[in-house]
């Protein structure tokens, strides 16, 4: 389905062929940046929102509950902020923020509305039938810091303030977050509720001032991937782990770049393989290296030389030097990338992306690489930047050169990108705009959207390649093998134990020519693994320095109780430097001491009840992980840009220190507190929520 200012069209074959259903929607303007409201599962419901007069008494939606065969149009009682927003588990329920900042709910799929709050700046769905919302008490949702959490479990019947001082807020898994003003009114803390906010501990983090932002890069239900920014506008910060509570973090990786200019990070989540995340960090000399993690933040290390390739410019050594990833940072730089990393989680294994190899990321064109073993090893599979797409769960890949001439020629892969085929899909050359696919990799078909003519005389057109022609034959057992993942070392008895137990795979051979088809199913055999240090993150206080698996305790905390305040009381944690990383499932073996023993003392252990700070004893608790050093740099702004250097590192992309924050959408310091979407890449102002929670 695709959809414009004025036509709307459908396809039944996969985008073969396509209907003009405009007259179901009455003709109507389409507000495009609103897209597609799609129900959530295969609910067959699509809503869109129609372009309509302002003067209106309300907007007006287009509902269908039949995978778009027909519309019911429906005039709202209010005009919508946002795209309205599905029930994660029942599709008739709907919740919509009105422009005049009203929370509207529906429980018949958007036949009839019902205002349940005023003065709302973000709602979001949680679980059963939860809705979380900021209120502003000072006719402003301008006012981070002093706005209000509350949540109702009945559509509004009845509600309960779960916290103020709020600053955003935003879930992740099992986890409710909120960012909170401090006493003071200068620093903010994140707050952790494992109960919908009935009760409420605040996360061992630095606090961070105006300038600064958090971020929760990738939360699910035993772990919290935070990256809190440095003072200064520098472009980075630190990522720390939790633990299972989400409470107690320790510092996983320093230097991690994080842009407050339109929040852009590299971090990315290989989901083809568990445990496996890829990010970017900046260097001394601003330039921006690739590291990846094996084992959930752990420990990250450089990307492999990929075989048979030379060291670029930005290498030291022709020799020694490792592979670079092209991810959201390189494009939101106009770097000539045109797509992010890609991975699947039925295509085992196999990871995409555009990347250089040398000492650091380069400003020269990129090739594409591809790892068929979730990272630890990979191959140059094209030359120069393409538009990529994984299809039949990793047995086929297509790809389309990225240019600006005239293309007609698609490659494909049956073979993990090994080698490569051509085929013309079209006789006459067409200026290509994009590859697209059915979600989930499990389609045999691929279209490719472009068009043909100049500015003024331009004229769409859709090409819909069905490779199921080409891979006629069902795969058979024969066709499969398996394969250990996480393997280095056969001889090794530990060999693939990642957080706890190695996991057998059966995967297709590279050599078979056949289609996985569409009830395909990845199937994996797991064993549970002895305990070794590597099953272990480094504890509150320690850390483990560069290309070191031990963990040591920060320098300036040797010879301190480590102290913690956790549900109001004071915590004394006695550690040998290490705590078993969340989800890790190993058994026997390496077991370090660790031991948290309650002092009896009070504490604050959050900022969210007024009534609760007056009863404490003490200010704030120790936090020892905030101690590790917070280097303040003096700068009057930062600005981004791209520096050619002359000399030996002349291809090296550097970050400046002259960023002006100003370009930050005109507000410092925004936590994004929903994992999952970087930062920037909404469509609309979220609250405060454009970096961290979203």
């Amino acid at each position: 389905m695709s959809f414009g200012q004025s036509k709307l069209y459908r396809s039944e074959d996969y985008g073969k062929s396509f209907k003009d259903i405009t007259s179901l929607i009455n003709n109507t303007f389409i507000r495009t940046e609103f897209g597609m409201a799609i129900g959530p599962e295969n609910s067959g419901k699509v809503i869109l929102t129609g372009d309509i007069s302002g003067s209106s008494r309300g907007g007006r939606i287009f509902r269908s509950s039949d995978f778009a065969k027909n519309f019911v149009q429906t005039d709202l009682p209010f005009h919508p902020l946002v795209q309205i927003t599905y029930h994660p588990q029942n599709s008739d329920c709907l919740l919509a923020l009105s422009t005049e900042n009203g929370l509207w709910v529906s429980k018949d799929f958007g036949e009839k509305w019902e205002e349940i709050h005023k003065s709302v700046c973000l709602a979001k769905w949680g679980a059963n039938n939860t809705i979380f919302f900021t209120t502003y008490l000072n006719n402003s949702c301008t006012d981070l810091g002093l706005l209000e959490l509350k949540k109702t479990s009945d559509f509004g019947k009845t509600f309960k303030v779960i916290g103020t001082k709020i600053y955003s807020f935003g879930l992740g898994g099992r986890f409710l977050f909120a960012s909170v003003m401090t006493e003071k009114g200068t620093t903010r803390r994140i707050h952790v509720s494992l109960d919908q906010g009935e009760t409420w501990n605040m996360a061992q983090l630095p606090s961070v001032g105006h300038e600064q932002f958090y971020s929760i890069l990738a939360a699910n239900d035993d772990l919290v991937f935070m990256h809190v920014d440095e003072p200064g506008d520098t472009g980075f910060g630190t990522i720390y782990t939790s633990d299972d509570r989400g409470i107690v973090y320790s510092k996983s990786l320093e230097r991690h770049l994080y842009t407050t200019t339109g929040g852009e990070t590299d971090f990315t989540n290989v989901t083809s393989l568990r445990g496996i995340y890829i990010t970017s960090v900046l260097s001394e000399d601003n330039s921006i290296q690739s590291v990846i993690t094996f084992d959930r933040g752990g420990e990250w290390v450089p990307l492999r030389k990929p075989k048979n390739t030379t060291c670029d410019s930005t290498a030291r050594s022709k020799e020694e030097c490792s592979l670079h990833i092209h991810a959201s940072y390189s494009i939101s730089q106009k770097l000539n990338v045109p797509m992010a990393p890609l991975s699947e989680p039925n295509a085992v294994g196999i990871v995409i992306a555009h990347g250089s190899v040398g000492g650091a990321i380069s400003v020269m064109s990129p090739d594409v690489y591809i790892s068929d073993d979730g990272g630890y090893t990979w191959a140059r599979m094209l030359e120069g930047p393409h538009h990529y797409a994984i299809l039949d769960s990793g047995g086929l890949i297509v790809a389309i050169e990225h240019t600006s001439q005239p293309v007609n020629v698609i490659e494909f892969s049956t073979d993990e990108g090994q080698c490569w085929y051509k085929y013309t899909f079209s006789k006459d050359p067409i200026f290509f705009t994009g590859l697209a696919s059915e979600p989930g990799a499990r389609s045999m078909n691929v279209s490719i959207w472009g068009f043909r003519g100049n500015f003024l005389s331009r004229k769409w057109v859709s090409y819909t390649i069905d490779f199921s022609e080409l891979l006629s034959r069902t795969c058979e057992d024969k066709d499969y093998t398996i394969w250990l993942a996480h393997s280095s070392d056969p001889s090794d008895p530990s060999d693939g134990c990642i957080l706890g137990y190695k996991e057998q795979y059966r995967r297709l051979r590279k050599s078979s020519v056949c289609q996985n088809g569409r009830d395909y199913m990845v199937t994996k055999q797991p064993s549970i693994c002895p305990c070794t240090l590597e099953d272990f993150l480094c504890d509150f206080g320690y850390y483990r320095p560069e290309n070191q698996s031990v963990c040591v305790e920060q320098p300036e905390l040797k010879g301190h109780d480590l102290e913690f305040c956790l549900y109001g009381t004071q915590e004394l944690l006695k550690t040998s430097g290490y705590r078993k990383i969340p989800g890790d499932k190993c058994s026997g073996g390496e077991s370090p001491s660790r031991e948290e023993t309650n002092m009896k003392k009070k504490c604050t252990s959050n900022f969210l009840n007024p009534s609760q700070l007056a009863a404490s004893t003490s200010s704030t608790p120790i936090i020892l992980a905030v101690v590790a050093v917070l280097l303040v740099t003096a700068v009057a702004g930062v600005l981004l840009i791209k520096k050619y250097v002359c000399g030996g590192r002349f291809l090296v992309h550097r970050y400046s220190v002259l960023r002006q924050h100003a370009e930050a959408n005109g507000v410092e310091g925004m936590d994004a507190l929903d994992p999952g979407t970087p930062a920037g890449k909404g469509g609309y102002h979220d609250d405060s929520d454009e970096d961290l929670l979203e």
